[in-house]
């Protein structure tokens, strides 16, 4: 762990621990944007404690604020939303763990470079868990595997920061249907591929991947409670 990373979890808020929460079945996109949007402000205004949410979504396209719309290749394939998150087109749908991340970065530091090399080291530590070696790349934002002579991306990354506190997060490809990656050219790259736990030779399970992130989030940035899911969920 670096220092850097270590200073994060240092700096982190003395409010009490980050909740957990894991959402079961598929949830609506614009309507996890918009409890993120009012958790981060409930946050920042200091009403609410941080968040990791976990969850699903159906099959879905999404724009960071990069996007270029060349690089949605399919655009009747699924529905694509504009989104206020950095970065180009992703793909979110079943057998992906999405993370949605709500933590008050003024308070941990207010680095966002350092917040989201944060993000990554929490990623590639949870591929660790599985013998799964992720590395970063040099002006690629997520996590790759070497795959022999090519490398492909198993996981990728996107936050919006408001007020001090992020929201959106980091996605992990634990057995979605890659085939869906093929109506946009991921994070505007076509150099490489887009991979799996699953395709990578581990048939892994949500609720093993789950474990495996939370004990990796604690290491990185702090200790964390369990919430139920949302009734309405």
């Amino acid at each position: 762990m670096t220092a850097s990373i270590e200073k994060l979890r240092l700096e982190a808020p003395s409010t009490g621990a980050v909740e957990w929460r894991i959402s079961e079945g598929l949830v609506d996109y614009e309507d996890a944007v918009a409890e993120m949007q009012a958790r981060a402000a409930a946050i920042a205004a200091g009403d609410a404690p941080e968040l990791v949410w976990l969850l699903e979504h159906p099959p879905l396209y999404t724009a960071g604020t990069s996007a270029d719309a060349a690089d949605l290749t399919e655009p009747d394939r699924f529905p694509v939303y504009k989104t206020g998150r950095g970065g180009e087109y992703t793909y979110h749908g079943p057998g992906q763990r999405v993370a949605y991340v709500m933590l008050n970065v003024k308070a941990r530091g207010g680095d966002i470079r350092c917040f989201v090399r944060g993000l990554e080291r929490w990623l590639i530590d949870t591929l660790a868990a599985f013998n799964v070696t992720g590395e970063r790349r040099e002006g690629r934002v997520g996590v790759w595997v070497q795959r022999g002579l090519k490398e492909d991306k198993v996981a990728a990354l996107g936050i919006r920061v408001s007020r001090g506190v992020s929201y959106h997060g980091i996605s992990l490809n634990v057995d979605p249907d890659l085939s869906h990656y093929e109506g946009i050219v991921p994070c505007g790259i076509t150099a490489h591929g887009v991979t799996s736990l699953m395709d990578l030779g581990l048939p892994v399970s949500l609720p093993d991947v789950d474990l495996a992130l939370h004990a990796s989030f604690e290491r990185i940035f702090g200790p964390t409670v369990t919430v139920p899911q949302r009734e309405k969920e």
